[in-house]
């Protein structure tokens, strides 16, 4: 039984998937499993998947996707990480050690963009200035790499699927609400692609970014269409 269940929600994702598969293949820690939670994906996906011996389960909109991978998953942590991500070397081993250490229950990485500008460094820097000044108050924890313990997973009740948006912050939040101790992993860096914003605008989707947090400080969490959010990508 591995110690480690990665779990990867993908949707037609044969882009970017291999890039990540070979990220975590090469990694010195190799206590794990990686369980792909797939919504009827068309293109490459599958094979991929198939290629590296990831265990295929049905997926859905991202909060139930990773839900239901967490079903399948036999590791006593669980690690939710967007299929357009790259871990850095040794990432898996180094943030198991630290999330151990410091005896956490929740935790999430420094993300840096990989196929960006300078204006995408500049946005993911103040993104990520903003989660460490609102963290002890309102802890924010990215889903392109999420580390929890499956004993806080099964209390929080997994990922809320009502939540429109942020999900994975409304899934923190609940955390710390019960107690779990949660924290950013400042000495892991995971690499995240930037293909929303360049799909989207990058002003457009930083001011829904902006809108979305102000929304949930003050109304709680997005259960209703408060703006256009696109799910997916073209093959």
């Amino acid at each position: 039984m591995a110690e480690l269940s990665v779990i990867i929600p993908t949707f037609n994702e044969g882009k970017y998937l291999g890039k990540l598969l070979n990220s975590i293949l090469i990694q010195d820690y190799k206590d794990y499993e990686i369980i792909i939670s797939d919504n009827n994906s068309t293109d490459s996906t599958l094979r991929i998947a198939k290629n590296y011996n990831c265990k295929i389960v049905d997926g859905g909109r991202p909060a139930k996707a990773r839900n239901n991978g967490a079903k399948f998953a036999q590791g006593k942590y669980l690690l939710f990480i967007d299929a357009d991500a790259v871990l850095s070397e040794n990432c898996l081993g180094m943030a198991l050690k630290l999330f151990k250490e410091r005896n956490l229950d929740v935790a999430g990485a420094r993300y840096v963009p990989y196929d960006g500008n300078a204006i995408d460094d500049i946005f993911h820097f103040i993104s990520l200035t903003v989660v460490f000044i609102l963290f002890p108050f309102m802890p924010h924890i990215n889903g392109g790499f999420f580390l929890c313990t499956k004993e806080i997973f099964d209390k929080v009740g997994g990922f809320d699927t009502s939540v429109r948006v942020g999900e994975d912050h409304a899934f923190a939040r609940k955390a710390k609400k019960l107690g779990a101790k949660l924290s950013i992993l400042k000495q892991i860096i995971v690499y995240l692609s930037v293909r929303r914003f360049k799909a989207e605008g990058r002003l457009k989707l930083g001011a829904k970014y902006a809108y979305a947090l102000v929304y949930r400080i003050f109304f709680g969490e997005i259960r209703t269409k408060i703006f256009e959010y696109k799910w997916g990508y073209k093959k």
